[in-house]
C-alpha cells in the first residue's frame, strides 16, 4: 500500500532518473554530430548548444513569473480582502517550514490554481475565483498545499534545467538539418554515418519532448504525495481533483506555453493515448487513485 512519504522517495528518484537519460540523448546527439562534423568538434558542439539555449533560459528563469501572472491577468490578493485563503496558506506553510508566497486570483469561473516562482522566497499561488467559491475548506486546502510543493520541491527551477536541454537539443538539430541542405554535396560523408545522422535528427526533438512531458507528469505526482504529506489528509486533495476534472469550461487566460504550470490541463485536451503521451499532465484518474492509496 503507498504512504505520502514512499510515493515521495519514488517519485524523486524517478525524477534524477530522467533527468540523467536527458543528459544522455544530449551527449549522443553531440557525439553523433561529431562523427559528421569530423574529429575534435564534440565539445564545441555539445558546449555552443547549451551556451545559446542557457541564455535564453536563463531570462524565461527570473522573468517567467512576471510574465505569466501579467498574461493571466491575475491580481495579487492581500489578508484583509480574503483572510480565508490568506490563512490557509499561511498555516499551510507554517506546517512545512515554507515562507508565505504572495497571493494571487484570476477573475475566472474555471477550476484551477498554479504556482510559480525561482525559489520559495520568490513563490506566488495563484487560484482562480472558481476554484475558490466551488471547492469546500479541506479540498481547497489540498489545492494549495500541492502548489506550495511545486515550490518547496523547485519544480520551477528543473522546469528551466529541462528547458535548456530540450533547447539544446533544438538548436543542434536545426543547426546540423539546415548544415546538411546546404552542403550535403560538397562534403564526402560515409553514407551509414548519413544514414544514422538523418535519423538522429528527427527523432531527437520527438524523445527530448516526451522526456520533457514525462518529467513534468512526474512532479505533478510528486506535488499530490507531498501536498498529502502536508496536508495528513489524500482524499483534500483526490475529491478537488474529481471536482476539477468534471469542470468543462477551458480557462481563458491559459494557452499551451502556459499550460503545464496549472494543477490541471486548463485547454480540456481529449483523453485518447495520444493526448495523453503528449499530454503535461498524468491521467487525473490515476493521480486520484493514487492519492486514495496511500
Amino acid at each position: 500500500m503507498r504512504n505520502f512519504f514512499t510515493e515521495v522517495e519514488s517519485n524523486k528518484t524517478k525524477t534524477i532518473f530522467i533527468v540523467m537519460s536527458f543528459f544522455g540523448l544530449m551527449i549522443a546527439l553531440s557525439y553523433v554530430v561529431s562523427l559528421y562534423l569530423g574529429r575534435g568538434s564534440f565539445v564545441g558542439v555539445l558546449g555552443m548548444a547549451l551556451i545559446f539555449s542557457g541564455i535564453s533560459s536563463f531570462v524565461s528563469y527570473y522573468y517567467s513569473d512576471k510574465l505569466i501572472l501579467t498574461m493571466s491577468g491575475a491580481k495579487e490578493v492581500i489578508r484583509k480582502e480574503n483572510p480565508e485563503i490568506y490563512n490557509l496558506v499561511e498555516n499551510l506553510c507554517i506546517g512545512s517550514g515554507l515562507p508565505t508566497p504572495k497571493i494571487y486570483v484570476i477573475e475566472d469561473t474555471a477550476l484551477n490554481a498554479f504556482a510559480t516562482g525561482r525559489n520559495p522566497e520568490n513563490g506566488v499561488v495563484c487560484l482562480t475565483t472558481g476554484i475558490i467559491s466551488t471547492l469546500n475548506k479541506r479540498e481547497l486546502e489540498g489545492v494549495i498545499a500541492h502548489e506550495l510543493a511545486h515550490i518547496g520541491n523547485y519544480d520551477i527551477r528543473l522546469a528551466s534545467l529541462v528547458s535548456v536541454l530540450v533547447g539544446s537539443i533544438v538548436f543542434i538539430t536545426d543547426w546540423v538539418s539546415h548544415g546538411l541542405f546546404w552542403s550535403s554535396e560538397e562534403k564526402e560523408v560515409n553514407p551509414l554515418t548519413l544514414a544514422v545522422l538523418i535519423l538522429t535528427i528527427i527523432a531527437a526533438p520527438i524523445i527530448a519532448t516526451l522526456i520533457q512531458l514525462s518529467i513534468s507528469r512526474n512532479r505533478e505526482y510528486l506535488a499530490d504525495a507531498t501536498a498529502a504529506s502536508m496536508t495528513r489528509y489524500p482524499e483534500g486533495l483526490a475529491s478537488a481533483l474529481e471536482k476539477i476534472s468534471g469542470d468543462t469550461e477551458v480557462l481563458e487566460a491559459a494557452n499551451s506555453a502556459t499550460a503545464h504550470m496549472y494543477i490541471s490541463n486548463p485547454l480540456k485536451n481529449s483523453g485518447n493515448f495520444v493526448a495523453n503521451l503528449f499530454s503535461t499532465h498524468p491521467p487525473t484518474e490515476e493521480r486520484i487513485k493514487r492519492l486514495r492509496e496511500m
